[in-house]
């Protein structure tokens, strides 16, 4: 377990609900990973992210609600600017399952 943290520091996060736009192979990484592009709406418009999600087949990805931290800054990933963190849970075999809303909710909804 982490240390505790305030509730302000969990607001600090800015954490949004997007929909996959595109997904592509990521060759250049150190771990298999792909690039994404989330739109999250006219608010924050497309981000770009590297993920270790190889787990899910690019089809099964985009369309996808996922959520994202999206002010966390930027990482160059092998020459890739990834732009917000996209969230999933860590499987027993180190696979990550992506978090989604339960039901369609509009791109860049706030995650409360």
């Amino acid at each position: 377990m982490k240390p505790p943290v305030g509730p302000e520091d969990f607001a600090a996060l800015d954490l949004r609900v997007g929909r996959v736009v595109a997904a592509e192979p990521f060759p250049e990484a150190h771990r298999p990973a792909y690039q994404l592009t989330v739109d999250f709406g006219p608010g924050l418009g497309r981000l770009h992210t590297s993920a270790q999600v190889t787990n899910y087949a690019l089809e099964e990805l985009v369309g996808r609600q996922v959520v994202g931290a999206v002010n966390l800054g930027t990482r160059r990933i092998a020459g890739f600017e990834s732009q917000f963190l996209v969230l999933g849970g860590l499987a027993a075999d180190g696979t990550v399952a992506l978090l989604q809303p339960d039901g369609e909710l509009p791109p860049g909804s706030v995650v409360a």
